[in-house]
């Protein structure tokens, strides 16, 4: 139990010593959001700029060493971006360039490499911030920045109640195996649906077991979230290193581009 709890409050959270790490979750946050914004409003033929933030987050990555396993599950999520990104060349309007025997569409290059590059520096840098910064001060930092309380004590319970939910899954499958349970075909889909349906109502009622233990100790819809983090001035300072880069790489290509 003690290391579900662990695994809850750090998520794939590593600790290091930098300034990234040690900013306070709330400007940590700001400050992803504001670079990925500046990359976002960045033109899309600009591609010697998004050539630059891509850089710089990997970067980022190499300095709080992200592990290369973690980055490549992460991009999964990533897969229907590109998936739509490779059809646009295709179904895009006129005009059309040859590309080794293919007559693709110029402007639908332009917005696939658009949003193939935008979508995974955001999803990178939301990586980096994940993995500088323990969950439940995400949490906090979203309060700070005063993110509707309802959807935070939503995340809250679904960070919480994930990990149980799945260490009941595995539970169940042990369960299965056991009885020398195989899942070979269709003929065992009925077996797992019904497992499926058990573990639904374990976790309803899990849930409203839950929910009674807090009422019986005073809850009235407010998680106890807030801790105390002291912000300096220099947190403040080094929370906007990463949008002013951002601002200072389009500027400079906006010059050299013209």
């Amino acid at each position: 139990m003690g290391e579900i709890q662990s695994h809850i409050s750090v998520g794939i959270y590593e600790h290091r010593h930098n300034w990234f790490h040690e900013l306070p979750s709330h400007i940590k946050i700001a400050s992803v959001f504001s670079f990925v914004l500046v990359v976002v409003l960045t033109p899309g033929y600009f591609f010697q700029a998004h050539l630059s933030y891509a850089l710089i987050v990997i970067s980022l990555l190499i300095w709080n060493k992200v592990p290369l396993g973690l980055i490549r599950k992460r991009l999964i999520i990533e897969i229907p971006f590109v998936l739509f990104a490779f059809f646009l060349p295709i179904f895009g309007t006129d005009p059309r360039i040859d590309f080794f025997g293919l007559r693709l569409s110029e402007p639908g290059l332009w917005a696939g490499w658009n949003i193939l590059i935008k979508a995974t520096i955001g999803v990178m840098m939301s990586l980096i911030l994940s993995s500088t910064t323990p969950q439940r001060e995400l949490l906090v930092g979203l309060e700070k920045l005063k993110f509707p309380k309802l959807l935070v004590q939503i995340m809250s319970f679904m960070i919480r109640y994930t990990v149980v939910v799945t260490e009941e899954l595995k539970r169940m499958a042990i369960a299965r195996e056991s009885r020398c349970f195989e899942a070979k075909g269709p003929k065992q889909w009925g077996v797992l649906a019904r497992s499926g349906g058990a573990l639904f109502i374990r976790s309803y009622e899990r849930g409203e077991r839950v929910h009674m233990a807090m009422l019986s100790r005073g809850y009235t819809g407010q998680l106890p979230l807030t801790t105390r983090q002291i912000s300096s001035r220099q947190d403040y300072i080094n929370g906007t290193l990463l949008p002013l880069v951002a601002v200072a790489v389009i500027l400079i290509w906006s010059v050299f581009l013209k």
